[in-house]
């Protein structure tokens, strides 16, 4: 898929043959702070989810070039760093990230609901707010983020509004279809 400025993307990728790609807590932690090198100064994050075997970004593309370069260099080094770490060979991931251009309001409302609701969806966490590795929480904190939290706070028409609607349980048939996954 092409990637376009000025255009928003649900990023996703998992590990190759569905294997973890996030190991130990450190990892998560290295993932995001290689995303923020290399790919946030390109973009506008509104959500992520970083889930043991896969992982999912909800952005604005600002410029595409150097987007592409970023995210090329996000994945070599993290992939680089995990093999080392953990004394492994080959793909970490399946294929190329796989990005799927967010094209209605409805949509956009969708996958930020959706990328927050996975860790429960799975059975990893009971509350959203528990999962250390999403975006979830840090729109209920004050601290300092690499998100996009104003603009999509406005968007569900403030905060109290946002942890409504990430109340309502999503439909998998519909969030499958509608990501085309």
């Amino acid at each position: 898929m092409k990637i376009n400025s000025d255009t928003c993307y649900h990023i996703y990728n998992r590990g190759n043959n569905k294997d973890l790609i996030f190991f130990e807590n450190e990892n998560y932690i290295y993932f995001l702070n290689q995303f923020k090198k290399h790919v946030a100064p390109f973009c506008e994050v509104y959500s992520y989810c970083l889930m043991p075997n896969h992982f999912h970004f909800f952005i604005r593309i600002n410029e595409a070039a150097p987007f592409e370069r970023g995210i090329k260099n996000f994945f070599i080094s993290y992939s680089k760093a995990i093999n080392k770490k953990h004394e492994r060979v080959g793909s970490l991931f399946q294929g190329r990230y796989k990005a799927s251009e967010i094209t209605s309001d409805s949509y956009y409302t969708t996958i930020i609901t959706y990328i927050h609701q996975n860790p429960v969806i799975a059975g990893l966490v009971k509350n959203m707010e528990e999962y250390k590795y999403s975006s979830y929480a840090t729109y209920l904190s004050a601290k300092e983020t690499m998100l996009n939290k104003k603009e999509v706070l406005e968007w569900f028409g403030g905060l109290d509004s946002f942890i409504d609607h990430h109340k309502i349980s999503l439909d998998d048939r519909e969030i499958n279809k509608r990501l085309k996954l």
